[in-house]
């Protein structure tokens, strides 16, 4: 008998449909084909197993299978149970022939019959939707991940057996659903830190309130133990919401990496991803021999920190370049290539220099000449270009480490940025590629960033006796127009113009010197 069901393999953040077919027939041997890894050729063992605990068995005959398309590779232990099931109908000890195609089917098995969790779930829920199935059948344990897609039925099963039951006898197995647009407003400001916390430091509060208005990319520099992450962290708190259909992106992406809880349905704050320095390119960005999302695809529509900037390697750094301007990563192979998106703001960290005291006010700095110019040239000019903010963060007084009066609190900061953020919406309604100021190209320059004459001479008065380079031009006038939209003014004034300068410390000539 010939029985067909239905999975899917993962490529980048799609899920790319799979049938498997089987053959049981008179004879000896078992052939798996379709380009198979080694954990789908070692899956005989874990299903023979798991079946004789419910006596069950795979039967001693013929048995060829194929996975279809044959030139997509498959990986993984999720086939486990789409493979068991397909055995057991070809085999005739167990029904089903008649509505099995109308599932999807993942999941590992455990020798005991259980089922283990697996990776992508809502991109394979999303495709049984596509493809018009009836519903999906996976592990309890990612049944409400997968349930966030409406109109088809998520039945989580804890072992095969349920299965089993259900397509011999019938007995139903209750589906997963949730309320995703409930679940969405009940989650949607959840958050861990809220900016009240945080004492004194009001300069740059407003600094990471412009880059929130704005979404643009900032540098914090500063000595340790001045609260450069502890301000990062608050970063997200402070960003306009989530709509919906950027949670489901996000949930998408974080899905494929396996990055989901059992009890977590949909990512409804925004993402802040903080790996460590001495993380590699391919995972910072992506790839592998089978391309997996990176840390800048699961801080998509959030936050990628970055602290010990300094201490990164340098060609780690410099894969950012490329998706900090396009949004979007693109891992090629020789077979075939996947896009990624990767839409995030960058903040980042570092010490002003070796000893961590470079213009610090209570500790002189121990650097011998030269050496703070040379600490700070780990970073590359072309990188920098792509940070509008640059920021100095001075340790904290004792009078301020003392008071406890509390801060602003990220809500009333989060309603000033909603606010310029609908501005902004408004004014590029017709750029249906550009969403806040930070995106804005040269070109659109003369048109949303047009300043008068007092700005120009203010320009050239900042350039001149600043010493700041010409990449900082294009900068200052995106966090201008940043500034005005927060103080809703429609032109760039002078005093928005003075403020977006003071945040560009790292282009001054005497910087480090």
């Amino acid at each position: 008998m010939l029985i067909r069901t239905h999975s899917c393999a993962l490529m980048g953040v799609a899920a790319i449909p799979i049938t498997v077919e089987v053959s049981v027939e008179i004879g000896v041997g078992y052939f798996l084909v379709g380009l198979p890894d080694s954990a789908i050729k070692e899956s005989q063992h874990r299903i023979d197993t798991a079946l004789r605990n419910y006596n069950y068995k795979i039967p001693g005959k013929k048995i060829i299978i194929n996975m279809a398309p044959a030139d997509i590779r498959k990986e993984g232990a999720a086939f486990d149970l789409t493979l068991a099931v397909a055995i057991m109908i070809a085999s005739e000890q167990m029904k089903g022939e008649e509505i099995v195609e109308d599932y999807y089917i993942m999941g590992e098995l455990s020798l005991d019959g259980t089922l283990q969790p697996v990776k992508g779930v809502l991109p394979m829920a999303i495709e049984a939707r596509r493809k018009q199935k009836k519903g999906s059948i996976l592990p309890i344990q990612n049944a409400r991940e997968a349930a966030i897609v409406q109109g088809i039925e998520i039945l989580g099963v804890e072992n095969i057996k349920q299965v089993i039951d259900f397509f011999n006898e019938g007995i139903p197995i209750t589906p997963t659903t949730i309320d995703i647009r409930e679940e969405f407003q009940n989650s949607l400001n959840n958050y861990e830190f809220d900016f009240a916390d945080v004492k004194g430091q009001e300069n740059i509060k407003r600094a990471l309130e412009i880059a929130a208005a704005g979404g643009h990319n900032v540098i914090l520099i500063g000595p340790p133990g001045s609260g450069k992450t502890m301000l990062a962290k608050r970063l997200p708190s402070i960003l306009p919401p989530l709509t919906l259909d950027e949670a489901l992106e996000t949930t998408k992406i974080h899905s494929v990496a396996g990055k989901m809880s059992r009890y977590s349905s949909l990512i409804c704050v925004r993402p802040f991803r903080a790996p460590h320095h001495t993380i590699s390119d391919v995972a910072l960005v992506g790839g592998g021999q089978h391309p997996q999302p990176g840390e800048i695809s699961l801080a998509h529509n959030g936050v990628l920190f970055l602290d010990e900037l300094t201490e990164m390697n340098r060609a780690t750094l410099e894969v950012l370049r490329q998706p900090l301007e396009d949004r979007s990563i693109t891992i090629s192979r020789s077979k075939y290539s996947v896009d990624v998106p990767a839409s995030f703001m960058l903040i980042a960290a570092m010490n002003p220099c070796p000893c961590g005291n470079y213009n610090n006010p209570k500790i002189p700095c121990t650097c011998m000449p030269g050496v703070v110019q040379k600490y700070l040239s780990r970073i590359s000019g072309p990188l920098l270009d792509r940070i509008d903010l640059h920021v100095e963060v001075k340790p904290l007084s004792n009078e301020e480490l003392l008071t406890k009066q509390k801060g602003e609190s990220s809500s009333k900061v989060r309603e000033r940025v909603v606010q310029a953020r609908n501005i902004q919406a408004e004014r590029y309604k017709n750029c249906p590629e550009i969403h806040c100021n930070a995106q804005v190209n040269t070109k659109m320059f003369q048109v949303y960033c047009a300043i008068d004459e007092e700005c120009k001479a203010l320009m050239k008065m900042a350039m001149d006796r600043l010493g700041l380079s010409a990449r900082a031009y294009d900068r200052i006038l995106k966090v201008a127009r940043t500034i005005a939209d927060l103080d809703g003014c429609t032109n760039i004034t002078a005093d928005h113009l003075s403020e977006a300068i003071n945040f560009r410390s790292l282009d001054r000539d005497s910087w480090g010197r």
